[in-house]
């Protein structure tokens, strides 16, 4: 009998035993393809000598001290590395994982009102079919139903509106470009409902991630966010935790939208895997008034800027740098999608496959033409990730894709180290489950 509380109360999961490349081994010698990372977290895939070698040294050298007495080398050089990969950032803070980080976005965001004068801003605004955590604060911004469900009493942050899902909510007949403008707006119509001075963020994930399956935003929806953000001085805090770190073909996922946030939270793919950190990234005009107020951000984690996480963190983006591994990303990300389109575009229970980069949702239907959701009762996202792990493959399933409530899709998120080989195996073995699945 396990004495672990294992996520699912009624089962105890596969042991795995090693892992080797893009691969994980279970202790009856099975290899299973690592097809999306964990959830988005394995971008050098499993026993990588540099980053094991990194973490022996930090560990032999000095394996922690709080940072309310010392600061280190390692986090010092990764914070430069960090701001000098992410546009318009100035300052960064590391924590150990995504919540924290948006916890700590929160927190920095409304300190910053605080001390600017304007202590009335205290409202949060996200989208439906977004997450951004699971601690309170961060699971009461997001929009994800399902988690949020049992502890709505007790959650009070989060005011939400519609995300950008043109899959789901485009009408037919609009324009993509008309549809993400009228979704921004609705922004500005919150802002105005809640009284826009009392409004201190808009919290968005660049790309969504597991809950709705990958969704990137229409061109010009950020753009009109960013300007609502400015004429009404709100802060945009965009969550990439699942989306960064150079999942999504650039190190952050917002670079191709053409705009700079104010706050960016990052995690995952930061440290690969082998050590648990997060990322809050700000611009310095928010620290600058904190710095030039009280002179202290009062939030905190005793293992927060943990020398030897940092240690494993700085040598994951050096070796992104060193091998170009989100240069290989943004090329084999269109090969991947191109091949599932290819595999799985014509099966009449597939409605969508999109995403950007290593970062692909496959939503799937029970009619192509209505795009009406299988009944949630069958439960298909966790029938197709158990058949994938039967040939073999790692892949992330989730439902209630739609509302919260219906719908089902996968995620896949391959390492970035997956080569065209890895792809094509990827491909066949999902191909094989979902067939075995839905046939």
């Amino acid at each position: 009998m396990s004495h672990v509380i294992h996520r699912n109360l009624l089962a105890t999961p596969r042991k795995a035993v090693q892992g080797d490349g893009v691969y994980i081994i279970d202790e009856q010698g099975k290899r299973y393809l690592d097809g999306s990372g964990g959830a988005a977290v394995s971008c050098l895939g499993h026993n990588n000598p540099v980053l094991i070698a990194a973490i022996d040294k930090q560990m032999a050298a000095l394996p922690y001290a709080h940072t309310s007495f010392f600061t280190t080398d390692v986090l010092e050089e990764l914070g430069t590395r960090v701001v000098e990969l992410a546009p318009g950032m100035d300052k960064a803070m590391f924590l150990c994982g995504g919540s924290e980080a948006v916890e700590a976005a929160l927190k920095l965001s409304r300190q910053f009102f605080v001390e600017n004068g304007e202590p009335e801003r205290r409202l949060f605004v996200a989208r439906r079919q977004s997450y951004h955590g699971n601690t309170l604060g961060a699971l009461g911004v997001g929009g994800n139903e399902w988690r949020r469900k049992s502890f709505t009493p007790i959650l009070t942050v989060g005011h939400h509106i519609a995300p950008c899902f043109e899959y789901r909510e485009r009408p037919n007949g609009e324009d993509s470009y008309v549809y993400g403008q009228r979704v921004a707006d609705e922004l500005e119509t919150m802002l105005q409902d809640l009284g826009p001075k009392n409004v201190a963020a808009f919290v968005a994930e660049t790309v969504v991630g597991a809950t709705a399956g990958a969704v990137p935003a229409v061109p010009g929806y950020f753009a009109r966010v960013r300007e609502i953000c400015d004429e009404y001085g709100v802060h945009l805090i965009l969550d990439e935790v699942m989306c960064g770190s150079g999942r999504t073909g650039s190190f952050c996922a917002y670079e191709p939208e053409g705009i700079t946030p104010d706050i960016v939270t990052l995690a995952k793919g930061l440290a690969g895997g082998y050590q648990p950190v997060g990322a809050l990234l700000c611009r310095g005009a928010i620290t600058d008034t904190i710095k030039n107020g009280s002179g202290y951000f009062q939030h905190g984690h005793t293992f927060m800027g943990h020398a030897t996480a940092i240690a494993a963190a700085l040598a994951t983006v050096n070796v992104m740098r060193d091998e170009k591994l989100i240069e290989n990303v943004a090329k084999l990300g269109s090969l991947l999608k191109d091949q599932l389109q290819e595999a799985l575009g014509e099966l009449p229970y597939v409605g969508d496959i999109r995403g950007r980069g290593f970062l692909i949702g496959i939503e799937f239907v029970e009619d192509r033409d209505s795009k009406k959701p299988f009944d949630p009762a069958l439960k298909i996202h966790k029938k197709i990730q158990a058949s994938a792990m039967e040939h073999q493959l790692l892949c992330y399933g989730m439902g209630g894709t739609v509302d919260g409530y219906q719908g089902d899709h996968i995620l896949i998120a391959p390492p970035y180290i997956a080569n065209e080989e890895h792809i094509a195996e990827l491909v066949e073995k999902l191909s094989d489950a979902v067939n075995a699945t839905l046939n």
